[in-house]
């Protein structure tokens, strides 16, 4: 039969994700102008990652995807200790414990590496699951959603002390998608969003009759998270009003690489589309979101391409936790989402978070490539 390279890449990924890097760079470079003086060699950086990045992914395909799986809950042990570790030994930076601080390398935040450690553990929670109970009881499936619920809760509240609620939210959207996929009863759904929607709407009730008994119970930190989530329904807010400010003035082709009329905080971040919006305008806007849709699109075949179970459920939560990202950074961009300081995937800066996605990318690769590999 004929070779087939153990490393071969589908180009519609790669191609789209090659364009992402390019806009990420060209957009940090443009960011340098409102940026303070020290931050002005954000897109060398992030060169830097890039290229880092694709040596890891390349790693990751050398691997294969099976033994990772093999060693989920070896990753796992070690996400958590990274988590716990913030707690007890890092130093704050902006009142937050999120991150590791390296010399000459700069910082490492743990819970972007756990988002991908928990999509590889439920899968495989999952797809064992699926192969020990061909047909499951309620009383079997109410067993493995909790033993779920402790392998996200852990994560999750060690995020939350950090804190960084945004990441939270990322691990439960993770957990939603893959377990709604995984073929258990959609009765645990409207369990599920029921009991969430109570505990909101509890929680709300109380914030807006009476602040002092809300801190009382939950505490004055809680408070600012729950207070900087509802600024989006009023639009208010320095960083969200310069950010529209900028969009809103850019037109139909924008102001033009480097030329963002005003400063908003975390431009290279949280608020990068704004700045590739203001430069490219409305139809570089509308050119960048079908890129990313076209490149979701493609993951959801390769999804559904896969003969192997583990890979699909690991596939969906991977599309599941890039669209909800995609969807909350550029509609908090606009005032329509709250403000989580979530980033937008391969597109702002950042050197965990692109190194996450990259292991994801390599991940990818092996499942798109799993019919080829290995054939003589």
């Amino acid at each position: 039969m004929k070779n087939i390279s153990k490393y071969k890449v589908e180009k519609t990924i790669i191609i789209p994700l090659l364009v992402m890097a390019l806009i990420s760079i060209i957009t940090l470079y443009s960011a340098t102008t409102i940026l303070p003086s020290y931050l002005d060699n954000l897109y060398i950086k992030q060169i830097i990652w890039y290229t880092l990045g694709f040596v890891i992914a390349y790693i990751i395909m050398s691997l294969g995807n099976s033994i990772i799986y093999k060693n989920a809950w070896t990753l796992y042990t070690i996400g958590i200790l990274m988590l716990l570790g913030l707690l007890l030994f890092a130093e704050p930076i902006n009142n937050a414990r999120c991150w590791y601080s390296i010399p000459g390398v700069g910082t490492i935040q743990p819970s972007e590496f756990m988002k991908i450690i928990l999509i590889i553990v439920l899968g495989s929670m999952i797809h064992k699951f699926n192969e020990e109970y061909l047909e499951p009881t309620i009383k079997e499936e109410f067993v493995f959603l909790i033993k779920v619920g402790i392998v996200v809760l852990i994560p999750s509240v060690l995020t939350f002390l950090q804190p960084d609620t945004g990441v939270v939210i990322i691990y439960l959207l993770i957990t939603i998608t893959m377990l709604f996929i995984s073929g258990i009863r959609y009765r645990w759904f409207i369990i599920l969003f029921g009991m969430i929607l109570l505990g909101i709407g509890i929680i709300l009730t109380i914030y807006f009759i009476n602040n002092e008994l809300f801190i009382n119970i939950f505490g004055t930190n809680f408070f600012l998270r729950v207070d900087r989530l509802l600024d989006w329904s009023s639009k208010s807010g320095y960083q969200l009003e310069n950010g529209l400010a900028a969009i809103g003035s850019a037109g139909i082709t924008g102001h033009g690489l480097g030329n963002t009329p005003i400063y908003f905080p975390e431009a290279q971040t949280d608020f990068i589309f704004a700045i590739y919006a203001s430069n490219f305008g409305f139809v570089g806007s509308v050119l960048l979101i079908l890129l990313l849709t076209f490149f979701d699109t493609k993951l959801i075949m390769t999804a559904v391409k896969s003969n192997n179970n583990i890979n699909k459920y690991v596939m969906a939560g991977i599309v599941g936790m890039l669209i909800y990202q995609q969807l909350q950074n550029i509609g908090m961009t606009f005032g329509l989402m709250p403000i989580t300081g979530i980033t937008l995937p391969f597109i702002s800066y950042g050197g965990s978070s692109l190194l996450s996605y990259m292991i994801m990318i390599g991940i990818v690769f092996n499942i798109s490539n799993a019919s080829l590999r290995y054939t003589n």
